[in-house]
């Protein structure tokens, strides 16, 4: 049974999943708000909005040693992959996943921030039922999740950490707002939660 985490709560991967987790999917879903249309009634036309997620990948001294994300699939050393660009939110269930090779993320990284981002600009607002949730690759079981439907004037999340400790992955949600359109724009405020 997964865990529904709050903001700020952390966990033990391997005490959540029942045993050891060797590789393990973020995945970020999200719908577009329905627009409330003349009046404030339904009926109203909704947009597409892009979300993007992203991972870095920080080492003990909490530098950035790389990146996977819509412009870079991969990480160089193929432990970390992005499922690819959904630009509009539609249908049911995870619109973008990034799978996480656990076993083979070198051992001098520490640990991996998750990112959300509007690239187009648009802010939270126009979002609704947000997420992200922890899968467990082996037999498809949610391990976690984090409810990310926060509405509101940001255009970007720090969604969740996964990182080493004593041995073991753990997961921290941290579920911060922020502004801006690519990972690159939140780093000042991930550099706090490292």
């Amino acid at each position: 049974m997964a865990v529904n985490l709050q903001k700020g709560q952390k966990i033990s991967l391997e005490k959540e999943a029942g045993g050891s987790l060797n590789r393990v999917t973020m995945g970020l879903g999200w719908d577009v708000a329905k627009s409330k249309g003349f009046f404030g009634f339904g009926g109203g036309k909704s947009e597409s909005v892009d979300l993007d997620a992203s991972c870095v990948l920080f080492d003990e001294s909490n530098r950035p040693v790389d990146v996977v994300w819509f412009r870079q699939l991969k990480s160089r050393d193929g432990s970390i992959s992005h499922s690819g660009d959904n630009r509009t939110g539609a249908g049911d269930g995870d619109d973008e996943q990034i799978v996480v090779e656990l076993n083979r993320v070198p051992e001098s990284v520490r640990s991996l921030v998750f990112t959300v981002n509007s690239f187009t600009g648009q802010n939270f607002s126009t979002v609704e039922n947000a997420y992200c949730r922890l899968v467990n690759a082996a037999n498809s079981q949610e391990v976690a999740r984090f409810n990310l439907s926060v509405q509101g004037s940001h255009t970007a999340q720090i969604m969740a950490k996964l990182y080493r400790h004593n041995g073991e992955w753990k997961m921290h949600a941290i579920g911060e707002n922020g502004v801006g359109r690519t990972f690159d724009d939140l780093m000042p405020q991930i550099v706090p939660h490292l």
